[in-house]
């Protein structure tokens, strides 16, 4: 066995770190969410039959959207997407390469087909489900230090992190230390999973079906729409940052969801006075 700066070599097998990462969040966020389930008095085992197709789905989701939504780097303006250039390049996942946003898209779709198959209720378990999601989110981003990847602007400040020649943004190749993006939203992600979990404790008699999975779609769209600001090759519409727009508008609207329901929840509990 031999180990390189991306990876294992056992004899013929090479297991890279981004995807031995990549599991290993999906699977502490499969204990995390099968504790959650067994402590809503559920079966957990359903939780380690849905993992794979969740991951599966996830990373079907990842890969499309950054295929679709590739950052400058690798398009620049007036350039055409390197992918459909080169379709053989969208299975090389070991490259880097999941955009969150798909991911969470393709594993709500996972689930939902899931759920309805199994005659499960979607948003009960989508809510067991959502702390464990940025628990492996928080692992997963590890993934992107070890590509190299997700480092934010330049800085000085004494945990920046340095980054090889080879690696740097073209118009940032006169700097060596980086904001270390990954850690910020690791660590963040991690606090927003406690939140999570605190909220689904504390307060479970009053929540309804769907509201701490409504709280992840307002707590991780804030964190990455502020994290955006610091990253120097962010996807883009045309001019327009892809990811914190599609961030802005989510958290918008899960807000106005919250409100609305606990706007309904006051006005039924007067109708029953």
């Amino acid at each position: 066995m031999s180990i390189d700066s991306f990876g294992l070599h056992i004899g013929p097998i090479y297991l890279r770190f981004y995807g031995i990462i990549i599991v290993t969040g999906a699977i502490l966020g499969g204990f995390l969410a099968a504790n959650e389930t067994k402590r809503s008095g559920r079966d957990p085992a359903i939780i380690w039959d849905l993992l794979t197709w969740l991951l599966l789905g996830g990373i079907i989701g990842a890969r499309l959207y950054h295929v679709i939504t590739p950052p400058p780097s690798m398009m620049p303006v007036g350039t055409p997407n390197p992918y459909f250039q080169n379709p053989a390049a969208i299975l090389q996942i070991w490259r880097g390469g999941l955009g969150i946003p798909g991911g969470i898209a393709g594993g709500a779709i996972t689930l939902y087909i899931y759920t309805r198959t199994h005659k499960l209720n979607f948003a009960a378990w989508a809510d067991l489900i959502m702390p464990a999601v940025l628990l492996g989110q928080a692992v997963g981003r590890w993934g992107n230090y070890v590509n190299m990847e997700l480092y934010g602007l330049p800085t000085d400040l004494p945990w920046g992190i340095y980054i090889p020649p080879h690696y740097r943004i073209e118009q940032y190749t006169n700097f060596s230390i980086y904001h270390p993006l990954f850690l910020y939203e690791s660590l963040l992600n991690l606090c927003g999973c406690i939140l999570l979990l605190y909220i689904s404790r504390k307060s479970y008699k009053k929540l309804q079906p769907g509201d701490i999975t409504i709280s992840y779609f307002i707590i991780y769209p804030v964190i990455r729409f502020f994290l955006e600001y610091l990253r120097v090759d962010s996807s883009k519409f045309g001019t327009v940052n892809a990811n914190q727009s599609l961030m802005a508008i989510t958290a918008s609207i899960s807000i106005l969801s919250i409100i609305i329901r606990i706007f309904l929840k006051i006005r039924q509990s007067k109708s029953k006075i």
